[in-house]
C-alpha cells in the first residue's frame, strides 16, 4: 500500500477539531448574524496577538531547513490586521488592547515552539495560514454582507492576500512543502499532535470570546 502523503495525514488527523472550531458557539453566532460588529472586532483583535507571535518569530526561522520553506512574505497578516483594527476600533487601539487568557496562552505556545522546535512552528503556521486561505474567505464574505464593509476593504483586509494571485495553486504548493518536510516519521507524528494542540488553543480562544460576547437573553 502506498503511504499517504503527509499533507493528507495532517489534514485528516485534524479534521474533527477543525470542524469543531468552525461550528463553535462563538463562530456560529458571529457568522449567523446573531452577534454585532463589536464581537467581530474583538475576534480580529485576538487574532492580532496570535499573528504577532507567528510573524515576530518568522525572521529567525527563515534560514531553517524545516521551517524556512514556509516563511513567505506574501502570507504576512499583521499589517493587514492593524489596518482592520484601525477601522474597527479607532486610533490608539493598541494601548487599549489586551489578550484574552486563552489568546495569551496560544501566543505563548507559538513563541515557545518557534524558539525551540521549528517543526512545531510549522504545525501552527499550517493551521493558521491555510485556514485563512480557505475558510477565512467565507468569514470575509459574511462580514462584508453583515456589517457592510467595502469588498476586500478596511475591516476585512486580513482575509485579502494581495500577493497571492492563485490561492488554489498556492495551497497546492504549500501542501507539496508539507509532503517534503525534512523530518522523520516520528517527528511528523509530533507535528500532527501539535496541529491538534493548535486547534485546541484556537478553540479555547473561541470559548473565551463566547463568554465575553454572550447572546442577549
Amino acid at each position: 500500500m502506498t503511504p499517504s502523503l503527509f499533507s493528507t495525514v495532517i489534514r485528516t488527523a485534524s479534521h474533527e477539531q477543525h470542524t469543531e472550531a468552525e461550528s463553535s458557539a462563538f463562530m456560529s453566532d458571529l457568522l449567523g448574524g446573531r452577534l454585532g460588529v463589536d464581537a467581530y472586532a474583538c475576534y480580529t483583535e485576538q487574532l492580532w496577538f496570535v499573528y504577532r507571535a507567528l510573524e515576530g518569530e518568522a525572521p529567525a526561522l527563515a534560514g531553517d531547513p524545516v521551517a524556512g520553506p514556509f516563511v513567505r512574505a506574501e502570507l504576512l497578516r499583521v499589517a493587514a490586521l492593524e489596518r482592520d483594527l484601525d477601522h474597527l476600533l479607532g486610533a490608539g487601539w493598541q494601548r487599549r488592547s489586551e489578550p484574552l487568557p486563552a489568546t495569551a496562552a496560544y501566543a505563548e505556545r507559538v513563541i515557545e515552539v518557534a524558539r525551540t522546535w521549528p517543526a512545531g512552528y510549522v504545525a501552527h503556521h499550517y493551521t493558521r495560514y491555510l485556514g485563512d486561505l480557505s475558510g477565512g474567505q467565507v468569514i470575509r464574505g459574511i462580514a462584508e454582507r453583515t456589517w457592510g464593509f467595502e469588498r476586500e476593504g478596511d475591516g476585512v483586509r486580513f482575509y485579502v492576500f494581495d500577493g497571492i494571485g492563485n490561492p488554489a495553486a498556492f495551497k497546492r504548493e504549500y501542501r507539496d512543502r508539507l509532503d517534503a518536510l525534512a523530518v522523520d516519521d516520528l517527528e511528523k507524528q509530533r507535528v500532527v499532535d501539535e496541529c491538534r494542540t493548535a486547534f485546541a488553543l484556537n478553540g479555547a480562544v473561541l470559548a473565551d470570546l463566547a463568554a465575553a460576547h454572550p447572546l442577549s437573553a
